[in-house]
């Protein structure tokens, strides 16, 4: 039987990765269909108000008409995270943090009400690590015990956890 060999993603040594704060809550998306309907997912199964994952979904819900016009069509995953969601972060309520940071950011800040995980100013492993451990969260600043950091591969579109604090 015949088995082919995958397919070796080139390396692009001409791009450096960007590195982005690893929050430790939940993996949560807000789909925007073209007519403008919302869904909510997590990152495993679809979610709804009656059926949750940290109460993303009613969260979404409650907010479709703001979500739907400030992110527009598409998928935009993200981090839900703040009060009881794993480290909590010290936080009374709770974010949603996108991850698509060629999008939102600096030059393009998000709308008010939703936030961008925090894009590293470090260019490899060793001082993703380093500049945590030293300096703590970068999305909530005092918090000594970050979760680490995503390294995002541009030219493969792929990307590699960091975990420093388990």
């Amino acid at each position: 039987m015949f088995k082919a060999w995958p397919k070796i993603t080139r390396v692009e040594n001409r791009r450096t990765p960007i590195f982005t704060e690893k929050i430790d809550g939940t993996n949560a998306c807000v789909i925007v269909t073209a007519d403008g309907e919302l869904f909510c997912q997590s990152r495993t199964r679809l979610i709804t108000p009656e059926d949750d994952n940290f109460g993303f979904a009613g969260w979404a819900y409650s907010n479709k008409e703001f979500l739907v016009g400030a992110l527009g069509e598409g998928y935009h995953f993200g981090e839900w995270w703040g009060r009881g969601i794993q480290r909590t972060y010290g936080l009374d309520e709770r974010r949603f943090s996108l991850f698509n940071t060629r999008r939102w950011g600096e030059h393009n800040p998000p709308p008010t009400g939703l936030h961008v995980v925090p894009v590293l100013p470090v260019s490899t492993v060793e001082e993703a690590r380093a500049f945590l451990v030293s300096n703590g969260s970068v999305a909530v600043p005092g918090w000594m015990r970050p979760e680490g950091a995503v390294m995002l591969d541009i030219g493969a579109d792929t990307r590699f956890k960091i975990i420093i604090d388990k």
